[in-house]
């Protein structure tokens, strides 16, 4: 395998929409921009195979193998089998499905852990099974940084913990937390993770066999996706899971008992865009082949993590010269240390007051606690007004930072 010398950043914004680069756009925490071979995919499944999937008939046989082929290639990206997968219309609905799939396995008194540095989605459904008999443990961050120490679960984890739930990356704090370490030592308490993925995914590959995780959550509208979520589960903790599915699948019905829902069909056929995406980025910069999807996604991320890592740099050297500004999570740009999201208040002004004054420089960021209400609580800030967040992507150019910290200079 032969890397390119570089991320070709030029290359990879061929592949989106032109008008996406009219605006220096740091608002992909939120969402990413989405690729000319996703929205093929879904205009070709709509236009040509808008029936009720798999039927008898060739159109709806085409129609069903549209969608298996969207779901088994997001199983493959991860290095999950088909069956461990659950892909349904958010990380929140399948976090809340878990929750409600694990409940009946615990008894009254049981312990969950929870993350205060997580997204309300890896946190809500957990807090409301207190009012189930659940006791519910919060693993509380570093309230100046935000960062979560794992040296604390030594004391947290008992007899009576079932789970653990925290985030790989926080979307505020951009610190990658140590899965496969933190996994292991829940292991040894013979307690279960439940891993949400969605401000990692963007930024790094997955594998979650390598990690030996029993849960992990992301978002496919944040890697260049339709907006849908993806569930994965070890296949011998999906069946032990309660069916939230129709009552006339059985509990050996993977991963359909998991999805109550029941599938999006034209969203499940563009998943495939997302597998063309990133083999026409690995194509660009590699001449040998790989020999599987995972495979290839890891190496594209690979490259792009140190285009990012320029990035964050330059946005990190710029918030660090600003005394009265302050960097939620680590001043270091190291690839290995965080993901290039930011969040950042500034003394004396409202968050809320920063990104309208970008607009003039066609800058979009953004305002607020972004679900993650308990760890602006547990920073000392307001959640109603939250901090400023500016996120990048593989795509984002070196003239959006320069653009971005420009912007910010004058009005900081």
């Amino acid at each position: 395998m032969t890397d390119a010398s570089e991320f070709d950043v030029d290359f990879v914004r061929g592949l989106f929409p032109q008008p996406c680069w009219e605006w220096s756009f740091f608002e992909n925490a939120g969402g990413s921009y989405v690729p000319q071979s996703v929205i093929d995919r879904l205009t070709a499944y709509m236009s040509e195979t808008q029936v009720q999937p798999g039927g008898n008939y060739p159109l709806a046989a085409k129609a069903q193998a549209r969608m298996d082929e969207g779901h088994d290639l997001m199983a493959a990206i991860i290095g999950a089998d088909p069956d461990e997968v659950s892909v349904s219309p958010s990380t929140s609905f399948n976090v809340y499905v878990l929750a409600h799939a694990l409940r009946p396995l615990w008894a009254d008194g049981d312990e969950i852990i929870v993350a205060d540095q997580n997204h309300e989605a890896n946190a809500g459904p957990w807090h409301r099974l207190a009012g189930t008999g659940i006791s519910v443990i919060e693993w509380k961050v570093d309230p100046v940084t935000g960062s979560l120490d794992p040296a604390d679960l030594d004391r947290l984890l008992t007899d009576k913990t079932r789970l653990v739930a925290f985030p790989h990356v926080s979307n505020l704090v951009g610190e990658i937390n140590d899965v496969a370490a933190i996994t292991q030592k829940v292991h040894e308490a013979d307690a279960r993770v439940c891993v949400d993925g969605v401000a990692y995914a963007p930024h790094r590959a997955i594998d979650v066999k390598a990690w030996d995780v029993d849960f992990y959550l992301f978002s496919f509208y944040k890697i260049f996706g339709p907006h849908m979520g993806c569930l994965y589960g070890k296949r011998e903790l999906l069946l032990e899971a309660h069916n939230q599915y129709h009552f006339f699948h059985g509990e050996d019905a993977l991963p359909h008992k998991m999805n109550p829902a029941g599938p999006q069909h034209e969203m499940f056929a563009a998943l495939v865009g997302i597998a063309d995406y990133f083999d026409a980025v690995y194509s660009r910069h590699h001449d040998a082949p790989a020999n599987s999807l995972h495979e290839r996604v890891k190496a594209v991320f690979e490259l792009a993590a140190r285009h990012e890592e320029i990035l964050s740099t330059r946005l990190l050297d710029f918030l660090s010269s600003k005394p009265h500004v302050r960097l939620i999570g680590t001043s270091s740009p190291d690839r290995n240390a965080r993901a290039p999201t930011f969040a950042f208040t500034v003394k004396d002004r409202p968050s809320a007051d920063i990104p309208p004054l970008t607009l003039d420089d066609k800058v979009a960021v953004s305002s607020g606690n972004f679900y993650a209400y308990r760890l602006t609580q547990a920073l000392g800030l307001d959640p109603a007004d939250g901090v400023v967040r500016a996120s990048m992507l593989q795509y984002t150019s070196l003239d959006d930072v320069d653009r971005l910290v420009g912007s910010l200079d004058r009005i900081l």
